[in-house]
């Protein structure tokens, strides 16, 4: 189970709209950062490829200009 964070930059003007759309994003968790123009995102997903599936997703939103991964855990699989 991948829990992962990005800093994700919006195009100029355009981080409320990102924000929005984010937001409507499964297994996601967005938060605005105060004091600049960035929003952190984080991931909670069931494997891998959900979250590439995601991210997909994420990457082909308009108003994303650039997402950057910060941190990444990914707790093992029980036998």
């Amino acid at each position: 189970m991948p829990i992962i964070s990005y800093l994700v930059y919006p195009q100029e003007g355009k981080k409320n709209e990102l924000l929005k759309n984010l937001s409507l994003f499964d297994n996601c968790e967005v938060i605005p950062a105060e004091n600049e123009d960035i929003l952190i995102l984080i991931t909670d997903t069931f494997d891998n490829k959900a979250e590439e599936q995601l991210l997909e997703k994420v990457d082909a939103l308009e108003s994303l200009k650039l997402r950057s991964m910060v941190s990444g855990f990914n707790s093992p699989k029980n036998n």
